[in-house]
């Protein structure tokens, strides 16, 4: 029997679920081995995506980096998967990448985004205290990108502008929660302000060009952390 939209709509719902599932059941065996007390990448799958053990190979980078980002993560998620993707490691060192999933939907999240980013934040300071936090910018999009329907239809709502008010607020949050606020974006975007074409899948993920500069952004803030190791 043939489907209708709305059908595979929802099954491509319920992989996309069960796929995140798998994923923290996998981070959970992981975690048993785990050294504590390094640096950790957790956040949706802008941070799922960054090749960071490539990176620290091919550029014999002296840094023991665990990542947790899972793809499709909302804060809501991300609120809940805390012990899977953060608590479990007790990091030093956290770096993350939340929320831009949050501002796919047509109504204005904003709001919500950052009440649960703020939650996020105070659920980290209770129960890790002393674990230094790094709050990154959200990377911009590049909605010209010739793409699929679906991401045409995120891109009416996940714009630059409201990336960069959302960014602006996440810098908020730093300087409340004593975090430092990280804008990586520097060398991504072009003249129309969208991230290149060049480093980019279909517009909003990247490909390991385009983390490349993150990196190189990166790169004296870690040299920073190894300093005092």
């Amino acid at each position: 029997m043939e489907l209708n939209a709305v059908e595979i709509g929802e099954l491509f719902r319920q992989h996309m679920q069960q796929e995140k599932q798998d994923k923290l059941c996998r981070f959970r065996h992981l975690n048993a081995y785990v050294r504590k007390g390094q640096i950790l990448f957790a956040g949706s799958s802008l941070m799922e995506q960054f090749p960071i053990y490539e990176f620290l190979l091919d550029f014999q980078l002296p840094y023991t980096i665990y990542n947790r980002g899972v793809g499709g993560f909302t804060t809501d998620e991300f609120y809940e998967a805390l012990e899977d993707c953060v608590f479990a490691l007790e990091p030093a060192h956290l770096f993350l990448n939340i929320g831009t999933n949050d501002l796919n939907a047509p109504e204005d999240p904003m709001d919500h985004l950052m009440a649960n980013y703020e939650k996020i934040l105070q659920a980290i300071r209770q129960r890790l205290p002393q674990t230094r936090l790094y709050l990154m910018a959200y990377y911009p999009v590049n909605p010209t990108v010739d793409t699929v329907p679906r991401m045409q239809e995120i891109f009416r709502h996940r714009t630059n502008e409201r990336i960069r008010q959302a960014s602006e607020r996440v810098r908020q949050l730093a300087q409340r929660y004593g975090a430092r606020f990280l804008d990586c974006n520097g060398g991504l975007t072009d003249d129309q302000g969208n991230l290149k074409r060049e480093y980019t899948i279909e517009g909003m993920h990247m490909y390991a060009n385009g983390y490349k500069p993150v990196l190189d952004a990166l790169l004296p803030v870690l040299k920073e952390i190894g300093a005092q190791q």
